[in-house]
């Protein structure tokens, strides 16, 4: 009881300082669409001085045109986070601009659908590429900055899958995993440095991004469940709420948040009935589709995946969410 006494004291007294974000620099990787843009926005209307980086320059256009409609000033970069040398002189070009960067979110992402029969070394690769070594790179060109000025704020987005490996998702969920170990590791040797480190788990989330998730096996089926259960109330999270979590964490400087109550309630119960959860978890494989043709190494989008077993009716919530969510051009509305 001593001991949990004097923990408790520290933790109190060492607990991180609340931000304002009125003009700070603030990073965010993948931004452009999705959760990232909607954090992005968060940012903004916070008066923070904010810079976007994605792959895709007509989607990047598009989110720049939206950032800065409320009068607002947004640094727009192309840069693919897999490329070390594209993040460095990213980050460069951010600070040159903008000025010293205060922090960095995470959040460029990419998943892969499917069962393990019909992934590929160079699928596990390509989540390893965005998911672990993207954020790495990012982190590792801002940090010797913060270091010199003892301050900053690392918020690394990981997932629910990086707590729990779901099936049918297992190179995204190894990633993840591997994201979540580096943020926990980060924030202990980075702390007393004056750099906190903050790990967000979301769980599913309407953001719209099943369109541009690649799909294996029986595409149209497995882009089916995956997009209904992205969709469903109380199962999945809106965008604009995960984000002002996610901006909420960051002022406040937290070690970890997951994000909805079935994601904290299925981490909650990993820990605990670990065995359980492994065989709820094999039932529900059985459950989803299996590889039962020849292309099923085959990787398909999202969007070219839509079939009978779609009803619109089903993900409309989704659907809406590819709108508000920079998703799609302006002239697929």
């Amino acid at each position: 009881m001593a001991a949990g006494a004097v923990l408790l004291g520290v933790q109190r007294l060492r607990r991180p300082q609340y931000w304002s974000l009125a003009g700070r620099v603030v990073l965010v990787t993948g931004g452009s669409r999705g959760l990232g843009l909607a954090v992005a926005r968060r940012l903004v209307a916070e008066d923070a001085r904010v810079a976007v980086c994605a792959r895709d320059r007509e989607t990047l256009e598009r989110a720049r045109d939206d950032l800065e409609r409320p009068g607002g000033s947004v640094l727009a970069l192309p840069c693919d986070v897999t490329d070390r040398d594209a993040v460095t002189r990213m980050v460069q070009e951010v600070t040159d601009r903008l000025g010293k960067i205060d922090a960095l979110i995470n959040n460029a992402g990419t998943i892969a659908v499917g069962p393990v029969e019909t992934m590929d070394v160079e699928d596990f690769s390509r989540a390893m590429n965005v998911n672990f070594w993207g954020p790495l790179y990012a982190i590792l060109a801002v940090l010797p900055q913060m270091r010199r000025q003892r301050s900053g704020r690392i918020v690394n987005v990981a997932s629910i899958g990086g707590k729990i490996s779901v099936p049918h998702l297992l190179p995204y969920s190894a990633s993840k995993f591997a994201l979540v170990g580096l943020s926990e590791g980060l924030r202990a040797e980075l702390r007393h440095q004056g750099i906190e480190v903050t790990t967000v788990c979301p769980g599913l989330m309407r953001t719209g991004s099943p369109r541009h998730a690649l799909f294996k096996g029986q595409h149209r089926k497995e882009y089916a469940w995956f997009s209904v259960s992205d969709s469903l109330p109380g199962l999945s999270m809106d965008a604009d709420r995960a984000a002002s979590e996610v901006v909420e964490a960051l002022k406040r400087g937290y070690a970890e948040r997951v994000l909805s109550a079935p994601a904290r309630i299925g981490v909650k119960a990993q820990a605990m009935f670990p065995g359980l959860i492994a065989e709820m978890l094999a039932i529900a494989d059985r459950l989803l589709p299996g590889p039962t043709f020849l292309s099923a190494r085959r990787a398909v989008k999202g969007e070219s995946s839509a079939s009978e077993w779609f009803p619109s009716w089903l993900a409309r919530l989704e659907k809406r969410a590819e709108h508000r969510y920079n998703q799609v051009p302006p002239m697929q509305h």
